[in-house]
């Protein structure tokens, strides 16, 4: 049993013991909710149920956390201290005990350690990158697709069946834009003079499509009006993106369960059925000769345009038809990655998801900043139609994937993040994944020269763990034993940054242990209880870095 779950336990079986003595009576009782206090001398867990249940029964909370501390101190091993603290918070110190316990579970759940239920087995299907195919990917999506794989790394651990998606924009102006850019390249290349538009797709990779129809079709598109070899054009470079995009993501160790068209939306008639349900529904409406959805009766700021008036659909028609189609193939819970200029956007999803029957909270939306890449601390240009920019291919080869994954996920999803292709190349601790590798990579050293010296590394009960009793030891297990938490904490919160915070913690603790104290030293018992600590530390490290997608390597 994990820690926090047996502290919980011994709370709400003392506030039981403390409500029968004092004849204490509530219908319902307050979750505990447990801290790790910021500062050790606090102990091991802090709560502040005595202040929720103050109100409830009218009595001062230092009076009620005295009561049901009493009733905590009678827990025998688990509970070494309980004090008292502030307006009544109840700071609770564990013994050595639990800690080397909780030690022992690392080994034995190995790379099950940090998995958790509390997806209950429910199907959450995860969206994410989805950008238009009208040119390679670039760093911001790449970003975001380190997100979402992660996330649902994260969610599969955490007892999620996850279903993974890339939804493809290929219907609307930009794919045309994207076929009559190759097309008027495709013209150039023939010899033929051309005036290109600013508005147009300029990039390099536009003149290299171009030249292939050129070298496959020759002169067949020369003489054909426009508006009949566009199409062409459009339905080739799309294609001929895609397959690149999805080898960049094959570079780059993300992969999908399934890719979605924007094309089936309207092929299937998804979006006339989803339109007839509205209409049904009486939540839309005809205005100045377009169709409107009622948006406003549903929380967000103004209605929304789905049919224009010349009879062309909006982005929000196929929008809502793809999320329906979502729902009709028996999600629990949709995640929508989405870049950050999409905040708007939110409201008018949620708002067409309650017209359909479906709860608001099934839809959650994780925001995506933008990324600036910066080489020795310089800005390096990002534009796709001006195609000055640096591909996320680009970047994978110059840095690896390992690098650019971790430091994807340095900070939060919508927080700006500043991506140092320098930085990333470094083999010292300023560079975070290579701080972390490193680690694991020491530790590996250690246990290789530990078995050179003969020792058995053949772990049982035999090991003498209560011998690790200094500060350094105790606070690394504990920063162990709370890694099952961080996986649920990135899950509930939709954070999956805070795994990469939590292995620079670890990480740390470990190298001040290390620098300070020898693992392999005379005394064999105490070296086999440390050669467990340090084993431990790299497990966790192997499984932290596995749930990133980053190489965990065994020499450096």
């Amino acid at each position: 049993m994990r820690i926090k779950d047996n502290v919980s336990g011994i709370m709400r079986t003392a506030i039981t013991s403390w409500q029968n003595e004092n004849s204490v009576s509530l219908d319902i009782i307050p979750p505990v909710i447990l801290e790790v206090p910021k500062l050790k001398e606090h102990g091991d867990f802090a709560t502040n149920i005595a202040m929720l249940l103050s109100p409830l029964i009218k009595q001062p909370p230092r009076k009620i956390a005295e009561g049901i501390s009493a009733h905590v101190k009678q827990q025998g091993e688990v509970v070494d201290k309980v004090e008292v603290a502030g307006p009544g918070f109840i700071n609770i110190h564990l013994g050595r005990k639990v800690w080397h316990e909780a030690l022992r579970e690392v080994a034995e759940e190995d790379d099950d350690y940090g998995r958790t239920d509390i997806g209950k087995n429910q199907r959450v299907q995860i969206e994410y990158v989805s950008a238009n195919p009208t040119g390679p990917l670039h760093i911001g999506h790449g970003r975001g697709a380190a997100i979402g794989d992660v996330l649902a790394n994260l969610m599969r651990l955490a007892g999620y069946q996850v279903f993974r998606e890339y939804y493809i924009n290929n219907v609307g102006n930009q794919m045309v834009t994207l076929g009559r850019s190759v097309y008027l390249r495709y013209l150039e290349i023939s010899g033929k003079k051309i005036d290109f538009p600013g508005n147009h797709y300029q990039g390099g990779y536009i003149r290299e499509i171009a030249q292939e129809i050129r070298n496959e079709q020759n002169g067949k598109y020369l003489e054909m009006p426009e508006d009949k070899a566009v199409p062409f054009f459009t339905s080739y470079a799309s294609d001929c993106i895609l397959k690149g995009i999805k080898k960049d993501l094959d570079a780059f160790g993300v992969f999908f369960d399934n890719w979605y068209s924007e094309r089936q939306v309207f092929e299937e008639g998804l979006v006339t059925q989803v339109l007839d349900e509205l209409k049904a529904k009486d939540y839309l409406y005809q205005k100045d000769g377009a169709l409107w959805f009622h948006a406003t009766r549903l929380g967000d700021e103004k209605d929304r345009v789905i049919i224009k008036a010349d009879g062309v659909p909006t982005y929000f028609a196929s929008d809502i038809a793809y999320h329906k189609q979502k729902y009709d193939r028996g999600f629990d819970l949709i995640v929508d990655i989405w870049g950050a200029d999409h905040h708007g956007y939110i409201p008018r999803i949620k708002a067409v998801i309650q017209a359909l029957g479906r709860d608001q909270e099934s839809l959650r939306v994780l925001l995506v900043q933008l990324v600036n890449l910066l080489r020795d601390g310089k800005p390096v240009a990002m534009s796709t139609r001006s195609g000055e920019f640096t591909t996320l291919r680009e970047v994978i080869d110059e840095v690896g994937k390992d690098a650019a994954r971790y430091l994807f996920l340095t900070r939060r999803s919508d927080s700006h993040l500043d991506f140092d292709l320098e930085l990333a190349k470094r083999q010292n601790e300023e560079n975070p994944v290579f701080y972390v590798q490193y680690a694991h990579a020491r530790i590996s050293s250690i246990i290789e020269f530990a078995q050179s010296q003969g020792m058995d590394l053949r772990w049982g009960k035999d090991v003498r763990l209560e011998l690790l009793t200094l500060p350094e030891e105790l606070t690394l297990i504990k920063k162990l034993s709370r890694f099952p938490d961080v996986i649920e904490g990135c899950v509930t919160s939709l954070e999956p940054h805070r795994i990469t915070i939590y292995l620079g913690e670890l990480v740390g603790e470990f190298h001040a242990y290390y620098n300070k104290y020898r693992v392999v030293i005379e005394d064999r018992e105490l070296s086999q209880a440390r050669l467990f600590l340090v084993s431990a530390v790299r497990q966790v490290l192997k499984n932290a870095l596995h749930v990133l997608g980053v190489s965990a390597p065994e020499k450096m």
